[in-house]
């Protein structure tokens, strides 16, 4: 008989809160445990001045004195760099103003004269929603500090109280506010005809940094916000009896913006998950493959979408779909954001609602024994769950499990006989342990009761991650348990393959075709408090390059999602596209052939050197 603690389904909504709190503390405490952050709820303003200007930050830095020449980019403070008459000629042709952005916290100085409205910051700061809306705002707040080779550090920390001058740090200090295709168009002529280092943002999700760079032209997408639903699309240049439900949305469209657009049309979209719904559902989650809890249900994003339309180096604005530009569609369906061109919308094939079961479980580990024995026996159970095309998101470490499980098209008597044998195992290893179930109407209903809230943003973190194979869950799942316990932390296994997304041809799109193979995303890392000093900063990504070695033993020589990955790849050609790789790197060579677009192990990257400014020379 199955020992657990459920909420019966006729019951309401409001009795899962319980639970969806718990979760969603967890979650929050990982994210907190990652970022050792100390945000604090009003900070005390000083009495003092700052030595320095608040504006300090954008005075040129000069480098080197060294003519940089056509292998470089013209940065910010470069001679090179665009004059006053030139911007007044891109802002001529543009629908805004250009933009001056600066780190969030930039409001909060002078310190004890505000320049803007500080508390709004710091009651904000973590709420992924505001962040995108900033145009100076990464999601991680490390991408908006640089550290200098001499070791000193440009940041505006959001605690005043630290004593450190409000600079630039990684912040672009001029771009586009894009608003039409149009501006899009104007932002990517102008930084080719001025040789400029281009940055594309929208929401600024991104683990390794790819929406921002020091003394960089920003384009920012976030306002392209037009979301267009058809039930009976056909593709540009395709079969007019062939027709389609489908949703379009613009760059800036956010996937809080999309579930909601479709379940007012009466239909559900494949997207991503995220506190707060704020990751953008046209830009790098799309591009670099697009997991998802649903995707064993019905595919990767890059499987679900139908065409794209995209300003390429040239400036020219294109359609991309199985009929028109058909290279260009494989490579933007996986082959990584910011390398091809500005995506400027993409149309997704939808699907009919359908119910669903979501299943809470949570277990306390007395010691390493109970904890190897259970987690092999969680492990053990994983492609059972994926050939039912179950997704979800788990949270392991030598100490606890806590998981979410998401069980499609059935209903809650199946959905608990399912796990019955692992819970009934699980409370017998561990007391400390509950599970509870409930059922839902629809995806929508689960996410925005479940899955939409917390605060997962604003924190300095890296990360490294690898795609777990089905092979090695069937054979080694003991070994899977074995590197849990190693890490000494929190790995977050995140079940969004396996299902239909190992039905798909692998060499159908451009993602990496170790999604096909694989059952799970393991992704552990570490994370430093605001104000940390270099050392403090170099022993947490050293936890994350161990948290890679640990990841990669299990699987060497596999692959991994690009969006959600290492900045320290020995491979990451290898790692992130497989033996796509080439014919990438030729697609990007005919629609961008002077490297416009670049970003840290993107497609192309291998060209340039660590600061992504300069050609490397051969």
């Amino acid at each position: 008989m199955l020992r657990m603690s459920y909420l019966h389904g006729a019951r309401t909504f409001g009795q899962l809160k319980p639970a969806a709190h718990r979760f969603q503390v967890f979650i929050d405490d990982i994210m907190l445990g990652y970022a050792l952050q100390t945000l604090p709820t009003a900070v005390k303003m000083r009495s003092y001045l700052l030595s320095c200007s608040y504006f300090a930050s954008l005075a040129p830095f000069v480098a080197s004195l060294t003519s940089r020449g056509n292998e470089c980019r013209c940065l910010y403070g470069d001679a090179c760099w665009p004059n006053d008459s030139d911007f007044a000629s891109l802002s001529a042709r543009v629908s805004q103003s250009l933009i001056h952005p600066l780190p969030p916290a930039a409001v909060c100085y002078p310190v004890g004269n505000p320049s803007g409205n500080c508390t709004d910051v710091q009651l904000h700061t973590t709420d992924g929603n505001w962040r995108s809306d900033q145009p100076g705002s990464m999601q991680n707040t490390n991408f908006e500090t640089f550290i200098f080779p001499n070791d000193t550090i440009s940041a505006c920390y959001l605690n005043t109280t630290l004593g450190v001058p409000c600079t630039q740090g990684s912040v672009p200090p001029v771009g586009v506010d894009a608003r039409t295709v149009e501006d899009v168009q104007a932002a990517v002529q102008f930084a080719a005809n001025h040789n400029l280092r281009l940055v594309v943002k929208n929401t600024g999700h991104d683990f390794l940094g790819r929406s921002t760079a020091r003394n960089a032209f920003l384009l920012w997408t976030h306002h392209l916000k037009n979301i267009t639903y058809d039930g009976a699309f056909v593709p540009v240049g395709g079969p007019k009896d062939k027709t389609y439900k489908a949703l379009t949305v613009e760059a800036g469209v956010q996937w809080h913006e999309a579930y909601d657009a479709a379940e007012q049309n009466g239909r559900f979209v494949v997207g991503g998950i995220s506190a707060g719904g704020s990751v953008g559902a046209a830009g790098g989650w799309i591009q670099g493959g697009g997991h998802s809890a649903w995707s064993p249900s019905y595919g990767l994003g890059v499987d679900n979408a139908l065409q794209f339309t995209a300003v390429v180096a040239s400036g020219e604005h294109l359609i991309a779909n199985a009929h028109t530009n058909t290279d260009l569609f494989w490579a933007l369906r996986g082959g990584g954001g910011g390398t091809y061109g500005v995506v400027t919308s993409v149309t997704y094939l939808t699907h009919d609602p359908a119910p669903v079961v979501g299943l809470f479980i949570s277990s306390n580990f007395s010691s390493t024994e109970v904890a190897r024995s259970v987690l092999s026996e969680y492990f053990k159970l994983q492609p059972t769950l994926a050939d039912a095309r179950w997704g979800g998101y788990s949270f392991l470490s030598s100490t606890s499990l806590l998981s979410i499980l998401i069980a499609p098209n059935t209903d809650w008597a199946f959905a608990n006989a399912t796990v019955a044998p692992f819970i009934n195992f699980t409370f017998n290893m561990s007391a400390d342990t509950s599970f509870e179930s409930f059922p839902f109407p629809s995806f929508y209903n689960l996410y925005t009761l479940v899955l939409a809230d917390g605060t997962q943003n604003g924190f300095n973190q890296e990360i490294a991650s690898r795609l777990i194979p089905r092979s090695v869950y069937e054979t080694r799942y003991e070994k899977i348990a074995d590197a849990v316990i190693a890490f000494n932390g929190t790995l977050n296994f995140n079940q969004v393959a396996g299902g239909v997304v190992s039905s798909v041809n692998p060499d159908s799109v451009g993602v990496n075709p170790a999604w096909r193979d694989g059952l799970a995303l393991g992704i552990g890392g570490g994370g430093w408090k605001e104000g940390a000093t270099v050392a403090e900063i170099q022993a947490q990504k050293q936890r994350a390059k161990d948290c890679l070695s640990i990841l990669e033993n299990l699987h060497p020589g596999g692959g991994t999602y690009f969006n959600e990955a290492s900045l320290y790849e020995s491979n990451p050609a290898h790692t992130f596209f497989g033996n796509h790789y080439s014919r990438l790197l030729a697609i990007k060579d005919h629609y961008d052939p002077r490297g416009l677009f670049v970003v840290a192990e993107g497609v192309g990257s291998e060209r340039w050197d660590e600061s992504l400014n300069c050609r490397k020379r051969h």
